[in-house]
């Protein structure tokens, strides 16, 4: 790479395998600085560093996984060869001690499941549906009225399962932070919409799977490009999970709208929306969640 974007540092190392909450680190034997020096030398990974001094990740690429980064960087034909060598050996991203740590809080509040016995979910939700409709009284925690909300049932922990609390946490930064988007949506109340609409709260939870799964947020270190660059979010602002949420709630109806999709066609919205997502979240020069091409479509 040139001195404006970075360098490739090839290092001769064999990765140990890693348990969630181990840190440790493997050392470097033997390394070999330059654009392509490590080519045909035989080594087991390949550090990209960037040039500038800040929290971005420093991750290690197999040569396999560079050769792919460098391909798609400049929009070259990938032979399949390198395709095949790259989905065998994936890349070990190497964290900053505060990235480490806010991935650690944050997988801290993953392992929390809803659990309607503790007196802090169930504010958590009662709170939920005062923002959601403030005219409204709530009858009971387990109610009718939930399912005007989008839940399954009459009782919304039992939506929670594939979530977890996170997803609670969630959708109430949704509606404290961007209130007017959380109406419209929860109302329906923009586009030409279904006949058979996807239900707001079911949505929501799905779509905090879905971040954790495409962030590799259960694993102890990123295994893939993108959960790494997230980490460089969630270093500047404990809230990026939150916030990215929201992003991509908002981006999802949108794509649902684009669509003009259906109930039946939810899965396709979705991986529509990873898709978008994706490719936002490495595009250059992008150094907030705020400058997300998606956040625009947000309105608190």
């Amino acid at each position: 790479m040139d001195d404006r974007e970075g360098s490739f540092v090839a290092v001769r190392r064999i990765s140990q395998g890693l348990e969630r909450g181990n840190t440790c680190h493997s050392t470097s034997a033997e390394v070999v600085a330059g654009s392509a020096a490590w080519l045909g030398r035989g080594l087991s990974c390949v550090c990209a560093q960037s040039s500038e001094s800040d929290a971005r990740p420093s991750f290690d690429l197999t040569p396999g996984q560079c050769l792919v980064s460098l391909i798609l960087k400049f929009h070259k034909p990938l032979p399949l060869a390198f395709g095949f060598f790259a989905s065998v050996c994936p890349p070990i991203f190497r964290l900053w001690c505060c990235q480490e740590e806010c991935l650690q809080r944050l997988q801290s509040r993953l392992d929390v499941s809803y659990d309607c016995s503790i007196p802090e979910h169930q504010e958590a939700l009662r709170a939920l549906w005062n923002a959601a409709f403030p005219e409204e009284e709530l009858r009971g925690l387990i109610s009718e009225q939930w399912k005007d909300m989008g839940w399954q049932g009459k009782d919304p922990s039992t939506d929670f399962r594939g979530g977890g609390f996170i997803s609670l946490e969630n959708l109430l930064f949704f509606a404290k932070n961007f209130p007017k988007t959380f109406q419209d949506l929860l109302q329906k109340q923009e586009g030409d919409r279904s006949v058979w609409e996807y239900p707001f709260a079911v949505a929501g939870v799905n779509i905090t799977f879905m971040l954790i799964q495409m962030l590799d947020l259960e694993a102890v270190k990123p295994r893939t490009l993108v959960g790494a660059t997230f980490l460089k979010f969630l270093a500047e602002s404990e809230s990026a999970f939150d916030l990215l949420y929201c992003i991509t709630f908002k981006l999802m109806d949108h794509q649902w709208l684009s669509m003009r999709a259906s109930y039946m066609d939810f899965n396709a919205v979705m991986k529509s929306t990873r898709l978008q997502l994706e490719q936002e979240l490495l595009l250059e020069d992008i150094t907030r969640l705020e400058q997300l091409p998606s956040y625009g479509l947000l309105s608190q």
